[in-house]
């Protein structure tokens, strides 16, 4: 994020992506007030609680309606939710009987009743079930309001960014209509039905952001990015040009391509490929989501040592690894412990003969394993929302994955000792880089959720060919019989085992390599952001079991240029765009 010399900046969760610029409204929700009264008419205090919840109802089925229009079904359930609190048997039965037993006021009934089933939501150590709290309590404010025979009024302008203490799911729906630009609030997280629905619009929204409502006044001008999480209140010319400028970078995208953002990367005969992005801690997010990643396959850690020049603490760390699984939810991410050694540098002044073969990745986290425990314990504490896998790289042993699996375990024990939330069942993997784990993927299965391949090493460790050399930069060959033999080895053994396996490397990237990549059987190809538009469309294009027939065909080739040719020919009789623009891309 570009940092400003004005001091402008609110800081929240980023629960919906979107950047926009427009006039705040601040909306303010009426709390109806309850009395603790006694009453006399208790018929007709009944009478009036029944007709209550039955136009509460009529209005939550509106609001339903409208919801399956903008959101379709799945969303819409939502609503459907609150319908059932609102047929609860033991809930209406307790409303009724209260208040002919207690003869009070039935706004104080109900107020009173539907608060415990808040507190105890309140009570819980689970965010959830927090935010589901903000859900009940506007099912009590509607039915209050009708007891007291109140119409909901609103008088939102379009085209403004809301600013609230809290929003309904149903406010989030209906302030739809008026074509809101962002909603940003006090409170509220990203499981909040109401970020849900935000993000379902496609309305960006920051929440949590505690006083937004305090420093934000009616009519201000507003920029909110819902991709990093910040407010911009009255900015100055440079922070306009600059957020202009990035929203019009999104939509010079090319038009045609991102028809298909939201289009699965399935082939003509059925077969879906997840397609994820690798990502730099330090790089810009915002194409990630616009060119339709369906999460993060690979997020390359050690680059905070790289921009530091130092090891990052815990906090700074969880800070980091937090803001990514929130901004991404409910996408899942995969952080990858830091791969340090090799071709990039170690914290500490070590000089090898051969750095390549020597002491890195996951080698150099287990000497050091107290800097390891640190990453982990970060990734933990950020993988609350049960959104965060977590893997390590240059496997090359069992020996490994069990010491780094009693570290988790031994994390795990730590954060619950000092009443830190986590993950329990967070998916953890390794990277297949290494020959000798290539070789154990039946092995490997009994310890691990998951495995990625990292193409960039496996091919240079496979081949004996140092990838950064010049002089042999020819022998380094993404088609070679023994790669593609090696790629096809591993995906039958994980696929037996039931394990998934994604590829992450830069060979995942190349349009060349997708009906190879689709014919093997990848569950998920992990690649640039600026890629993903353009291998879907390829992939959309393809039939899953030509690919195949293609990958057998392949199998028995003895060089590279001959599976390059064969590709080649694939593409020519398959496929009807230019295909010279696929090779030299």
């Amino acid at each position: 994020m570009k940092k400003w010399l004005i001091d402008n900046e609110i800081k929240g969760i980023a629960a919906a992506p979107g950047i926009s610029i427009a006039k705040a409204f601040l909306y303010t929700r009426e709390i109806e007030s309850v009395s603790h009264d006694s009453i006399t008419e208790v018929d007709e205090a009944v009478s009036n609680l029944r007709e209550a919840l039955e136009k509460s109802k009529k209005e939550l089925n509106k609001v339903f309606s409208l919801a399956v229009d903008k959101l379709g079904n799945k969303r819409a359930a939502i609503f459907e939710a609150q319908l059932m609190i609102l047929d609860d048997p033991i809930l209406i039965a307790n409303l009724f009987d209260r208040i002919k037993k207690e003869k009070l006021n039935p706004e104080f009934i109900v107020h009173d009743e539907i608060t415990k089933y808040q507190n105890m939501m309140n009570e819980s150590t689970e965010s959830y079930m927090k935010e589901r709290s903000q859900d009940i309590e506007d099912i009590k404010n509607r039915i209050i309001r009708n007891l007291k025979h109140k119409k909901w009024h609103s008088r939102i302008s379009n085209d403004v960014i809301i600013v609230a203490h809290s929003i309904s799911p149903a406010d989030t729906v209906l302030f739809s209509r008026v074509n809101t630009k962002g909603y940003i609030t006090n409170v509220g997280g990203l499981t909040s039905h109401a970020a849900i629905v935000a993000r379902s619009l496609g309305i960006p929204a920051v929440v949590g952001v505690h006083d937004g409502t305090s420093k934000i006044n009616e009519g201000d001008l507003v920029i909110i990015d819902g991709y990093h999480g910040v407010i911009y209140v009255k900015p100055v010319d440079e922070q306009i040009n600059y957020y202009s400028d990035k929203i019009e970078r999104l939509n010079e995208l090319d038009t045609e391509l991102l028809k298909l953002k939201d289009e699965p990367a399935v082939t003509t005969d059925g077969y879906e490929v997840k397609i994820l992005a690798n990502l730099d801690v330090n790089a810009e997010i915002e194409f990630i989501f616009q060119n339709g990643a369906k999460g993060i396959g690979l997020i390359r850690t050690e680059q905070l040592f790289n921009v530091l020049e130092n090891f990052p603490d815990e906090s700074l760390q969880y800070t980091t690894y937090k803001e990514l699984a929130e901004k991404l939810y409910p996408q899942k991410i995969t952080i990858r412990a830091f791969d340090i050694g090799g071709d990039k540098v170690l914290p500490v002044d070590v000089k090898e003969p051969n750095p390549m073969l020597g002491w890195r990745g996951i080698r150099f986290l287990l000497d050091h394993k107290e800097l390891f425990k640190t990453q982990i314990k970060a990734v933990l504490r950020a993988s609350v929302h049960g959104n965060v896998n977590f893997m390590i790289p240059m496997v090359s042993s069992i020996r490994e994955v069990l010491e780094t699996r009693k570290l988790i375990d031994e994390c795990m024990s730590e954060l619950k000792s000092k009443k830190k939330n986590y993950d329990k069942d967070i998916d953890f993997g390794i990277m297949i880089e290494v020959p000798s784990a290539a070789l154990m993927i039946n092995d490997f299965s009994e310890y691990v959720d998951f495995f990625s391949i990292g193409t960039n090493d496996l091919i240079q460790y496979l081949l004996a060919v140092d990838r950064g050399n010049d002089i042999i930069s020819n022998q380094y060959q993404e088609y070679h019989p023994a790669v593609v033999r090696a790629l096809e080895f591993i995906l039958k053994d994980a696929k037996k085992n039931k394990k998934p396996v994604s590829i992450c490397g830069e060979m995942a990237s190349h349009h060349t390599a997708v009906p190879l990549i689709l014919g093997l059987g990848f569950d998920a190809i992990s690649v640039n952001a600026a890629s993903i538009p353009q291998i879907k469309k390829i992939i959309r294009k393809m039939s899953y079991q030509k690919t195949k027939e293609l990958v057998e065909e392949c199998l028995l080739l003895k060089t590279e240029n001959e599976i390059k040719t064969k590709i080649k020919l694939f593409y020519d009789s398959n496929y009807d765009e230019d295909i010279e623009q696929i090779f030299d891309s």
